[in-house]
């Protein structure tokens, strides 16, 4: 596992050429061992804060019991720049990852996989630090056109960036915007998509990250400083 405290250091052009590098390690194939566990990763921060809130949810799959739960509080300088986030996040969630005793099968994040300009998520580069199979499932989109999908219950529409197909809008239900889910590593985009509609309970967003999201939060208030939950997040 790379040594992510070397990323307080780096600039958005060491970054963006830190990015290209491990681009060259992703892998999006078939998962063919049994998923057995899954987690759900998030963070929560203030706005202009340097003190990030990570946290982990570790369930069996595909019943989502939860047996396992790993929370992590450190500050940051990297910056908050859009389509480097994993930059300012993935040390802490590492740092929650370190004290899971279960470490799970595949985890789902807040955010995206491949469906990212340079194909470098924050599911992607988790998973590429960790050599666990990730799943971005994200509530905005960054890169990729696709047409929208009709509102219906889990109607999906491909998702494309420079002609490649980078991952899918899903409709997780109905008259609410769609959800975007990209593979990260080490799955396929097919499976992703299927995964993410076993993680759906009712909700806008997956179960496991929707616990993630909660847990995070909750982690934030006791210390101090607060918490706000996007309108519409769990509609």
């Amino acid at each position: 596992m790379e040594d992510p405290r070397g990323y307080e250091h780096f600039t958005s052009a060491q970054a963006i050429a830190h990015q290209q590098e491990l681009r060259k390690q992703i892998s999006i194939k078939e998962l063919t061992t049994p998923i057995r566990t899954i987690a759900g990763a998030d963070i929560s921060f203030n706005k202009n804060s340097e003190v990030l809130y990570a946290g982990i949810v570790v369930f069996t799959y595909p019943e989502l019991k939860v047996i396992n739960i790993a929370t992590a509080i450190v500050n940051t300088k990297f910056p908050y720049v859009s389509g480097l986030l994993a930059f300012r996040e993935v040390p802490a969630l590492l740092k929650a990852w370190d004290t899971l005793t279960t470490k799970p099968d595949l985890v789902i994040l807040d955010g995206q996989g491949i469906a990212h300009e340079r194909r470098m998520g924050i599911a992607t580069h988790f998973g590429l630090v960790t050599d666990v199979s990730t799943i971005g499932s994200a509530k905005s989109r960054l890169a990729g056109k696709f047409d929208e999908p009709e509102n219906n219950h889990f109607a999906e529409s491909p998702m494309y960036h420079n002609g490649e197909q980078v991952g899918v809008a899903l409709r997780s239900k109905v008259r609410c915007n769609p959800i975007y889910i990209s593979p990260g590593h080490h799955i396929s985009i097919h499976q992703s998509v299927e995964v993410i509609k076993n993680c759906i309970r009712g909700y806008r967003i997956p179960e496991p990250t929707r616990q993630a999201h909660l847990l995070v939060n909750k982690i934030r208030i006791q210390d101090g400083n607060g918490a706000t939950i996007q309108p519409g997040l769990f509609d």
